[in-house]
C-alpha cells in the first residue's frame, strides 16, 4: 500500500509540474496552442515510460500484451502531435503504420499466449 501512495504521489507531482510550468516546446513557438501541445507531448511521454515500466515487471504476460498495446496507443498520438506541431504530414503515415503493426502484434501475441498456432 505504501508503495502504491509513494508512486501515485510521485505520478501526481510530475503531471502538476507539467501542467504548472512546462518546459521549453521547440516547434513553431508562434502558434497559439503551443503551450496546450507541449504539455500533451511531455505528459505522452511520461505514459510512455509507466507502460515501459508495465512491460519490464509486469506480472502476467497478458498485462505485458495490454501494456504494449497502450504503447502503440501513445505513439499514436505522439505522431498526431508532431503532425500538429511541425505540419508535416508524414507523421500521420508512421501512426497509420503503426497502429496496423500494433494491431497484428497484439492478435499474435494472444494467440502465442492461449498456445495456439497461428494459422488457425
Amino acid at each position: 500500500m505504501f508503495r502504491w501512495l509513494t508512486g501515485a504521489i510521485i505520478f501526481i507531482g510530475i503531471i502538476a509540474l507539467i501542467i504548472i510550468r512546462p518546459l521549453p516546446f521547440l516547434f513553431y513557438p508562434d502558434l497559439p496552442y503551443v503551450g496546450f501541445l507541449g504539455r500533451t507531448l511531455y505528459i505522452i511521454i511520461l505514459a510512455c515510460f509507466l507502460c515501459l515500466y508495465r512491460i519490464w515487471k509486469g506480472p502476467t504476460g497478458a498485462d505485458r500484451i495490454v501494456a504494449i498495446d497502450i504503447l502503440g496507443i501513445m505513439i499514436i498520438g505522439l505522431c498526431s502531435i508532431l503532425t500538429i506541431s511541425t505540419g508535416r504530414s508524414w507523421y500521420i503515415d508512421i501512426g497509420i503504420a503503426w497502429a496496423l503493426q500494433s494491431f497484428i502484434s497484439t492478435l499474435a501475441l494472444s494467440k502465442y499466449l492461449e498456445g495456439r498456432n497461428f494459422d488457425e
